[in-house]
């Protein structure tokens, strides 16, 4: 491991920069907040230093789910960053200091992603939900569109789910410890897309989550029914008029989806003390 000496002074400085840091791996992306669905800032080659001014928790990359953000102002995955640990090195990044999200070209769009504000993962409501409707396969098999998925809805991103770090056939414990690490990603640019002035509590989270882990980041960022959030309408109502209309897989209206919207539905409508965006309580 290369791994630079830190100075006294160093660290006690206003800064609190960390220098010294190899890149471990070819063509690493740096993004605008800290999870592979954010914009792709630059990237790093192998053996390159970074220096960083802070760390914050992010989607989990091959079971690390700590970032660091760099001097380019950009956060880089810490499983690609050799500190020789998986715990912090570096300051916790403020809300101010965790990114913009996935914002290119989003008017309006300020965002509240990284730091420890919002609810990463999800209640239990919303994980017996998901996994009711994506249901258990313990090896990797084509969903009702021919996608390769394993677990409760994992997609496959490499030839046999490579990038999966649980043995296969997974067990419904492996399978719901997937779920858990996927979860997050979904979350992380959920919160990126969302003003902080919507005010979420963890029902309407978890559905809100669910619905962005079936249609994805993308999906989400351009929907209406985020900008109808974002434009401080009711949330309640805008949740009842807009998620019935994601019943469509490749092309066609799919029960399953349609049951899965109403109970995204009612999730989202029930009541709770316990907030989740943009602070977790």
């Amino acid at each position: 491991m290369k791994v630079a000496a830190i100075s006294a002074i160093a660290l006690a400085s206003l800064s609190q920069l960390v220098s010294g840091y190899a890149i471990n791996g070819d063509n690493v992306n740096c993004r605008s907040g800290p999870g592979t669905s954010f914009d792709a800032v630059r990237k790093y080659s192998r053996g390159d230093d970074v220096t960083l001014s802070c760390q914050t928790e992010g989607e989990a990359v091959r079971g690390d789910s700590l970032w660091g953000k760099t001097t380019d102002g950009c956060y880089v995955a810490d499983y690609y960053v050799q500190t020789g640990t998986s715990s912090y090195v570096a300051d916790k990044c403020g809300a101010s200091d965790s990114g913009s999200g996935n914002n290119g070209g989003d008017s309006g769009n300020t965002g509240n992603t990284g730091g420890s504000g919002f609810c990463k993962n999800v209640n239990s409501a919303t994980l017996e939900m998901v996994k009711d409707f994506e249901g258990f396969e313990s090896s990797p098999a084509p969903d009702p569109i021919g996608l390769p998925t394993v677990g409760y809805g994992h997609l496959c991103e490499t030839k046999g789910c490579g990038e999966v770090t649980y043995s296969f056939p997974l067990t419904e414990s492996t399978a719901l410890s997937l779920l858990k690490d996927d979860l997050p990603k979904y979350s992380i640019c959920l919160a990126g897309y969302l003003k902080s002035s919507v005010a979420l509590n963890d029902n309407q989270w978890g559905a809100l989550t669910s619905w962005v882990f079936n249609v994805g980041c993308g999906n989400a960022k351009s929907s209406t029914l985020v900008s109808r959030l974002n434009a401080g309408e009711d949330p309640n109502k805008v949740v009842s008029d807009e998620l019935p209309q994601w019943r469509l897989a490749g092309g066609k209206v799919f029960s399953g989806l349609v049951r899965r919207r109403a109970a995204e539905v009612k999730l989202f409508t029930t009541p709770s003390s316990s907030q989740a965006f943009p602070n977790c309580q």
